[in-house]
C-alpha cells in the first residue's frame, strides 16, 4: 500500500510540475503546441514555440521536492534524452516540419522554484 501512495504523490508532483512549467513557459511568450505528447516511443511534456528564436522546443519537466538524491535534472539521463529526441522526430515528421529549428530544454522544479535550462543537451 505504501509504495501505491508514493506513486500517487510521484504522479501529483509531475502534473503539478507541468501544470507550473507550462504557466511559466506561456509568460515568457512561449505558444504551446503540444502538453504530453503521447506515441508508442515515449512521451515528450511539452512542445513549445519559442516565437524570439523560431524554434520548437521540446521541454522535459522534472519535479522533486528536494534534492537529497540529486537535482531533478539529472534525472535527465542520456538515455532519457535519446529517447525524448525518437519522439521529437516522429512528431517532426508527423507535422510535417522536418526541417524546422528545433532544441531540448529542461525545466527543473524543486521545492517551488522553477528554473529553465534552455539547450539542456
Amino acid at each position: 500500500m505504501w509504495l501505491a501512495e508514493e506513486n500517487y504523490l510521484n504522479i501529483q508532483l509531475g502534473q503539478k510540475g507541468e501544470k507550473m512549467a507550462q504557466k511559466y513557459l506561456k509568460k515568457q511568450k512561449y505558444k504551446i503546441l503540444e502538453t504530453n505528447y503521447s506515441t508508442k516511443l515515449g512521451e515528450i511534456d511539452i512542445i513549445c514555440f519559442d516565437k524570439k528564436e523560431n524554434q520548437i522546443v521540446f521541454v522535459e519537466v522534472k519535479a522533486k521536492t528536494s534534492d537529497y538524491f540529486g537535482l531533478p535534472r539529472e534525472m535527465v539521463d542520456e538515455q532519457k534524452q535519446q529517447k525524448i529526441e525518437r519522439v521529437a522526430t516522429l512528431y517532426l515528421m508527423q507535422t510535417k516540419q522536418t526541417d524546422a529549428n528545433i532544441r531540448f530544454d529542461v525545466v527543473e522544479i524543486l521545492g517551488g522554484s522553477l528554473e529553465h535550462i534552455k539547450n539542456a543537451w
